[in-house]
């Protein structure tokens, strides 16, 4: 047996409870995973507390990452007693996900956890730092450079925009973050933003070209948020979007990018190439410092994961939540 949080949608309606569940009731996949850590995200958010359609079967264990041991495989990839990490792939979502003691997932979705990084630090950094990673390396591709000018990054106390700040700082670039949490100042700027704006300055609607300010954004908030960054991004310039807090509409014009030249990076965490997650993860097992990890993340247990889901939501929470499924 092993304890989970299970979502139901039935005759009481939807709900998530912990629940006792029984290894033969684990979905297929060619490797069974000791869980160690989880994560709450957004998504997980949204999932635990129904305030959108994240399930798409029913039962479900949610958890878009884990970090855990093998202990039974197929694979010829991986054995037991190996250390992996998952970020994506529709875990949580339509196959039972990391909010849980126990995992059988598909090899392919794993990578093996990087060396320099312990499993509570490599969940400290979980699908938000990791996503955050893949935005800085499409902004680098791009060419933004050290120097060229600020980078926006919006939503900046939540996990993403979290570690974009400290990482983006980290590489020597100028950051300013955008939050709609004026008590978070002190903390984003401990984490390397020089500047925090209202996001009320970019929440509403604007004009299709503003005056030019960013050399890059990172953005996990779309909408208007992403419209007015676009908007405002100097000539050449380049946009990251990997989110959607504020909503998934782009009510914008096509004036930055013709005019301008911007570019709009979308960024895939979900389904990414495992060449591309090595990549980040390395990049981020060389870029974070532990200490750091401390502040931008906070433990709970299994039990305190459903209702830290609902303050999630709320906006009460900042920077990451990991999630000991054996406590």
């Amino acid at each position: 047996m092993f304890r989970a949080i299970l979502i139901n949608k039935d005759e009481q309606g939807y709900h998530a409870q912990l629940s006792n569940l029984d290894e033969s009731a684990l979905p297929e996949g060619d490797v069974r995973i000791k869980v160690h850590y989880s994560t709450l995200n957004y998504k997980d958010g949204l999932a635990i507390t129904g305030k959108s359609p994240i399930v798409r079967s029913f039962p479900m264990i949610p958890g878009i990452d884990l970090t855990g041991e093998v202990i039974e495989s197929s694979s010829s990839e991986f054995k037991p007693g190996d250390l992996v990490l998952l970020n994506g792939w529709g875990v949580g979502e339509s196959h039972w996900g990391g909010l849980a003691q126990q995992a059988r997932l598909k090899s392919e979705w794993l990578i093996p956890l990087p060396k320099a990084l312990t499993a509570k630090q490599s969940l400290a950094i979980g699908t938000a730092g990791y996503t955050a990673m893949l935005c800085i390396m499409a902004l680098q591709k791009h060419g933004v450079r050290v120097g060229d000018g600020e980078i926006l990054v919006t939503g900046a106390a939540g996990g993403v925009g979290s570690f974009a700040i400290s990482l983006l700082h980290e590489l020597g670039y100028t950051v300013v973050a955008s939050s709609g949490r004026p008590e978070e100042t002190n903390y984003l700027k401990s984490l390397g933003a020089s500047e925090v704006i209202e996001r009320a300055s970019l929440s509403q609607p604007g004009k299709p070209l503003a005056k030019e300010r960013w050399a890059a954004v990172v953005d996990s908030v779309g909408s208007h948020t992403l419209a007015n960054a676009c908007a405002a991004t100097k000539a050449n310039g380049a946009v990251a979007a990997c989110g959607l807090a504020q909503g998934m509409d782009f009510p914008a014009s096509v004036a930055p990018f013709i005019l301008r030249g911007i570019t709009l990076y979308g960024i895939n965490s979900v389904t990414q190439v495992k060449a591309v997650r090595i990549e980040a993860w390395d990049y981020l097992a060389k870029l974070c410092k532990p200490q750091q990890l401390l502040e931008i993340a906070k433990e709970i247990s299994l039990e305190e994961a459903i209702q830290a889901s609902s303050d999630l939501i709320d906006g009460k929470i900042r920077g990451r939540v990991i999630v000991d499924v054996n406590r």
